[in-house]
């Protein structure tokens, strides 16, 4: 028998020791054996490696500038592994996970945990940078022009583009021939044999500045009145295009209080670290302020503040019946004509799937307009087909309904072809076992087919739903949120939670960065928890069917 054995199977090798590897003289693993280093690879790694070092060092500079040691130490220690993992004949899996491990980090979890951070802050308009930067803001503001105050002949400058670079002052101060280019950080000397002087006293020529002519600077007239160059006594502005005075600031800061205080008037605003700003005895607040950790406010602000919370309620119940009503819709739909085109006897079926794919092949951009110019009420195709005056974006129920009909129109066309797919998987002797049982098409439908369908296109659900939750395009282009209540002109009929979000952030008097970006947290979270609950289900709907 035992011959029989080797016979059929050849003769037996003993296994080598060590585990079954086989390994080569000088104890070299067989089972570890590099491929050969060609030219063309250390070309193109030292290629890759030289970019990974010239963006590093590109990077460093800003985080050097801004003194932000904790990015420098992280891009130096990413830079250096990536220099050892892909310089190492080891590690191989990891050099094939850490491009896309860094991409996501990049867009996916970066910006997660910046949104997030934001949300426990201020940060909007009027609340932006640095206290320091607040006082400069403050003082700059209140500066006026004095008897007394020194003149200086002005010349605009930029260091870019002369209708878009930044722009600089360059004054010559007439007592002591120095010469001095401004921004808002200040001033800084030039070199007085390097500058031209023309006869009126104003400067033509200067390194590294760009002097601009009357047309290109009355082209930044606007620009240029609201520039104002900080100094000690207080700032220089602008008096027309070929005039500057050093004026006084009427505010000033103390730090032995933390306090801005009026010299004319001798009023008093202390710093408030909790708020951000700078608040005066009888509640008075300046403008701007300064960047702080709010804590949670942002996020209770929205369940108790009633002018945020009752907007904030009735969008979400809307977001849940928009985004559960286009899944259904769109679905119900796309199984419809799935199924319809499924019958062998259907005659032109490829022209019929041709067709009805058609909205998925349009750009979904420019379908929305189109159907928003449908809709309009005295041009639109629809009232003019029908002979109506209906105002379909004037009403909540009929700016919702069309909004849905929109959806349901671009979204069953990606139904239809994910159910047709799904239905060639279906072996057909189950619906015959069914019709044989003695089911008719609806209880097959309903008691086989659908069910396995389910099984299959229920992480595809899931996966719309969650992209309709946040269907920015959409409501933006169709009905831009509207129609809006005279009490709440923040958050219209039709708004979902994220449009009420840009408008937060980007539509309204003043932005708010922070208060936006918690929204934007309670937004994932539910979504993320909807989610969960349905995969879930499906991983359930899974173990039964096999």
């Amino acid at each position: 028998m035992s011959m029989a054995r080797e016979s059929l199977a050849g003769p037996v090798t003993p296994a080598p020791p060590g585990g079954g590897r086989r390994r080569r003289r000088g104890g070299g693993d067989l089972s570890r054996v590099e491929a050969p280093v060609t030219a063309t690879g250390l070309a193109a790694k030292a290629l890759l490696l030289g970019v990974v070092a010239a963006l590093a060092i590109w990077a460093a500079f800003p985080l050097i500038e801004a003194r932000s040691w904790i990015g420098l130490s992280i891009l130096a220690v990413t830079t250096v592994g990536i220099f050892y993992l892909y310089l190492s004949r080891r590690h191989i899996p990891a050099k094939y996970l850490l491009p896309g491990t860094l991409f996501l980090i990049a867009f996916q979890l970066f910006p997660v945990l910046y949104t997030a951070s934001t949300a426990f802050t201020n940060f909007g308009d009027g609340h932006r940078g640095s206290q320091d930067e607040a006082i400069v803001s403050i003082q700059t503001a209140s500066v006026r022009q004095v008897p007394g105050s020194a003149e200086y002949a002005l010349s605009i400058a930029t260091t870019g583009d002369p209708a878009s670079g930044q722009l600089s002052f360059l004054v010559r101060d007439p007592a002591t021939g120095e010469v001095f280019a401004g921004d808002q950080d200040g001033l800084s000397p030039l070199p007085a044999d390097q500058v031209s002087v023309g006869l009126d006293g104003r400067i033509t020529e200067a390194p590294g500045y760009t002097v601009l002519n009357a047309g290109q600077a009355s082209a930044r007239s606007h620009e240029i009145t609201n520039l104002a160059v900080p100094t000690d006594q207080g700032a220089i502005l602008a008096s027309g295009l070929s005039r500057a005075y050093e004026g006084r600031a009427q505010r000033a800061y103390e730090a032995a209080c933390d306090c801005v205080v009026d010299t004319d008037t001798g009023q008093r605003w202390y710093a408030d670290q909790e708020r951000g700003s700078f608040v005066s005895e009888d509640g008075d607040r300046l403008v701007p302020g300064w960047r702080v950790n709010v804590g949670f406010d942002n996020f209770t602000r929205v369940l108790t503040d009633p002018r945020v919370s009752g907007p904030f309620l009735e969008t979400l119940v809307w977001n849940f019946a928009f985004a559960f009503g286009s899944v259904a819709f769109s679905f119900a739909l796309g199984v419809f004509f799935a199924l319809a085109l499924q019958h062998e006897r259907l005659r032109g079926r490829a022209l019929y799937r041709v067709l009805l794919v058609l909205p998925y092949a349009m750009p979904a951009f420019a379908m929305l307009l189109v159907w928003r110019d449908m809709f309009n009420t005295d041009f639109g195709l629809i009232n003019r087909l029908f002979g109506w005056s209906v105002d379909w974006m004037g009403g909540e129920w009929t700016a919702r309904g069309s909004l849905l009909l929109v959806n349901t129109w671009l979204g069953y066309p990606y139904m239809f072809l994910i159910t047709t797919g799904a239905l060639q998987s279906i072996p057909k002797e189950l619906t015959e076992a069914a019709r044989i049982d003695g089911a008719g098409p609806w209880h097959a439908f309903r008691r086989v087919t659908l069910p396995l369908l389910m099984v299959a296109l229920t992480p595809l659900l899931i996966a719309s739903f969650a992209f309709n939750f946040n269907n920015f395009n959409a409501v933006y282009l169709v009905s831009g949120g509207g129609p809006f209540p005279p009490d709440s002109p923040l958050a219209g009929a039709t708004d979902l939670l994220i449009t009420y979000t840009y408008r937060l952030a980007f539509g309204g008097a003043g932005a708010q960065y922070g208060f936006a970006a918690a929204i934007s947290v309670y937004i994932f979270l539910i979504v993320a928890v909807v989610s969960a609950i349905a995969f879930r289900r499906t991983r359930a709907q899974e173990e039964v069917w096999r």
